[in-house]
């Protein structure tokens, strides 16, 4: 069990993606921050390792649920999935919890200061979020299934530039950071995302809908991160090895 300790946070997902759970529960960050080790994550947000481990020991144990191998897809069915799945999401939340704040910092947020400025990091997330899978929409994930289609039939592929997947995989891996740090801040300020005895019932379902908009993020970025993005850097390093190969 104590070798866990030293596998990196979104490792340790890829393992199982139920171990999420668990790494959520302490607060530890797998996805925008999941390069960190197990260790080294506990010691930096204050955590019990011996805790954290006899957890995941436990939920590594436990019969594998999950009906989808997500390793086992190739960058472009990371890509349909993502899109499908994660991106719908977000559309359809964003509206939905951007009016739930607005609606809630205008009733208490005279008494409780610190809803209007969750409102207001709020906004900042769906403002970076539309952008951002826009971005993924129109460049990033058209250069991945092209990528693919070239591998797959054997056909031509002009380079639009050097490091065209490297590029917007920076950008997208810093906007996820961006992202998620403003997130933890609203976590922060809504304690852990627990209402007060006198949070009326809407205020409780916007914190429950904050709750699980960041699970929701968390797990996005992580298949991302840790699965999409190797795999499409791996994909761009076989696109110039060709082409060196046919210039030789």
């Amino acid at each position: 069990m104590s070798e866990l300790k030293n596998q990196k946070l979104g490792t340790l997902v890829l393992m199982k993606p139920s171990v999420a759970e668990v790494l959520e529960k302490y607060n530890l960050d797998f996805c925008c921050r999941g390069k960190r080790t197990l260790e080294e994550a506990c010691q930096q947000q204050g955590v019990e390792l011996e805790a954290v481990l006899e957890e995941l020991h436990s939920e590594l144990e436990k019969p594998r649920e999950s009906k989808i191998d997500f390793d086992k897809l190739s960058p472009a069915e990371l890509v349909s999935f993502i899109k499908a799945t994660h991106h719908t999401y977000v559309r359809q939340k964003l509206p939905i919890i951007t009016a739930r704040t607005e609606k809630v910092a205008n009733r208490h947020g005279d008494l409780h200061p610190a809803l209007r400025v969750i409102e207001e990091k709020w906004k900042l997330v769906a403002e970076d979020l539309i952008g951002h899978m826009l971005k993924e929409e129109h460049i990033l994930f058209p250069f991945v299934e092209k990528v693919q289609r070239y591998f797959s039939s054997d056909g031509t592929f002009e380079l639009p530039v050097e490091e065209f997947i490297s590029n917007p995989i920076r950008e997208m891996e810093r906007e996820h950071e961006h992202a998620g740090d403003i997130m933890a801040g609203i976590r922060e300020l809504s304690n852990n995302y627990q209402p007060p005895e006198e949070a009326c019932p809407t205020w409780r379902l916007m914190l429950s809908e904050l709750k699980e908009f960041e699970e929701d993020l968390h797990r996005h970025v992580h298949l991302e991160n840790f699965l999409l993005f190797p795999k499409a850097l791996e994909m761009e390093k076989e696109v110039f090895k060709n082409r060196k190969a046919l210039q030789n």
